[in-house]
């Protein structure tokens, strides 16, 4: 009995102590599913209808459909009122944050690493991640109808800018990049199930809500298929065999110093826009953060298949850092906001 309830304690302490610093089990599949690919790629590169990569791309489909359920009119409403805020982290999201990464191109010059500066400059060209920002803004004690808007706009706008930044440097390099062709197919997965939802909201929005967990784990599952189909590609293509492991600490490394210049930048700008703390909160973690969402759909129509993997790796090293850094600060100002009003 000693030694069991010894190793429960164990457990729930380490369980615990992951999740204080932003570690869980989706964060520990991304990186087995990394895993799973090398070892085994083959069932990530048959093709067919049935194949995994249809399958994904079915299943983000039916991921929007669901955030569109959850976007009632109300919320739609709430959130149009306070421009101030929207400006602030749509031209950090979509503006800001390319700029820095183009300031950046002559430290990724070489024609090894120009790769991974065209994923590291994905990661800035994307969207605000929905779930993640509003869960993060919820335990601050932000605005959470402003970030609930914010989150879900910039997924929309993301399907016009993110395809237009990039078309600066695919254009060149990709005979078969058409940017209207590569709208056209986001609208049609994206915006399209989101504007489904929205309408069916009435009716289904109530269950959504009931079940958001649930739904919030399916986004996880397709997420996870589209990791392991890309990186299939990636190895049996054998496109990371030029990067060592201090490749990887430096990308790292960028990836968070990337959040936290951002940050800082929207803490500035919010003080000097006279937000108050809730605007403020929302600002700082709708305005620093990106999706993998939405880098996982754009990524497998913008690249070819044999580049897919490299350039979700910066990504995936940013979502994984902003929710470990995200978590840390939030945490923090819950704390702050409750000794104030102790």
């Amino acid at each position: 009995m000693k030694n069991h309830s010894t190793s429960s304690f164990s457990f729930s302490s380490i369980s615990a102590l992951a999740a204080r610093a932003g570690l869980d089990w989706f964060l520990l599949a991304l990186l087995g599913m990394i895993g799973l690919a090398y070892l085994w790629p083959e069932p990530g590169i048959q093709e067919g209808p049935f194949s995994l990569s249809n399958l994904a791309n079915i299943g983000v489909s039916v991921i929007f459909f669901f955030y569109g359920l959850r976007l009632s009119g109300d919320k739609l409403r709430a959130g149009l009122s306070n421009w101030k805020l929207h400006f602030t982290i749509h031209l950090t999201t979509f503006v800001v944050f390319p700029l820095i990464i183009l300031a950046g191109l002559q430290l990724f010059g070489t024609d090894e690493n120009r790769l991974l500066w065209l994923g590291t400059f994905y990661v800035a060209a994307l969207p605000s991640t929905v779930s993640s920002s509003v869960v993060m803004v919820s335990l601050a004690g932000g605005n959470i109808p402003a970030a609930i808007f914010n989150a879900s706009i910039s997924s929309l706008i993301g399907v016009f800018i993110t395809p237009l930044w990039m078309g600066l440097f695919l254009s060149t390099g990709s005979a078969d990049y058409d940017l209207g062709s590569v709208i056209g197919k986001l609208a049609l997965q994206v915006i399209v199930p989101v504007v489904l939802g929205i309408v069916l909201n009435r009716w289904l929005g109530a269950w959504a809500e009931r079940h958001k967990k649930a739904l919030s784990n399916f986004d996880k599952i397709v997420i996870l298929v589209i990791v392991y189909t890309s990186f299939c590609e990636s190895f049996e293509r054998r496109m990371f065999q030029s990067l060592t492991a201090s490749d990887l600490v430096v990308l790292g490394a960028c990836m968070l110093g990337l959040f936290f210049l951002i940050y800082a930048l929207v803490n500035l700008a919010s003080r000097l826009l006279g937000f108050n703390r809730e605007d403020r909160i929302t600002a700082l973690f709708c305005g620093s953060k990106k999706s993998l969402v939405q880098g996982s759909v754009m990524v497998t129509v913008l690249f070819p298949d044999n580049v897919v993997g490299i350039v979700l790796l910066p990504i995936m090293m940013y979502h994984a850092l902003q929710l470990i850094a995200a978590s840390i600060l939030a945490q923090s100002m819950a704390r702050q906001a409750s000794q104030f009003s102790a």
